[in-house]
């Protein structure tokens, strides 16, 4: 049986880890405020010169000074996020697990299609 979800929820788009973490500065000390079911920001880089649907996982808007970049959606499993963001569609991103493996921080979100 399917679920009906009711119109104020958001449609989970995508399930995915955030890639590039161990390329981001200073992560290991911001990391403990990172909560589990916190709410992210993504943001597109259509300048990028690796992978033109790139789309940067935040944890505010760019332009809060307390923002954290954490990294990027995978390369491969962006497209269709990219798109709607260029289209102007409201999306989102929400924390879902959060860990350490060896000197990688592990972070499980999932992408979230608003009204």
């Amino acid at each position: 049986m399917m679920k009906v979800v009711p119109a104020s929820e958001p449609l989970v788009l995508l399930e995915c880890l955030v890639a590039g973490t161990s390329h981001r500065p200073n992560l290991e000390k911001y990391e403990p405020k990172l909560k589990v079911g916190q709410a992210l920001h993504l943001s597109r880089e259509a300048d990028n010169h690796y992978d033109d649907w790139a789309v940067q996982v935040h944890t505010a808007p760019a332009t809060d000074p307390a923002n954290v970049w954490l990294g990027y959606l995978p390369e491969g499993r962006n497209e269709t996020v990219a798109r709607l963001l260029d289209a102007g569609k409201h999306l989102s991103a929400r924390l879902n697990h959060k860990s350490w493996e060896t000197d990688w921080l592990h972070l499980d979100i999932e992408v979230l299609l608003h009204e």
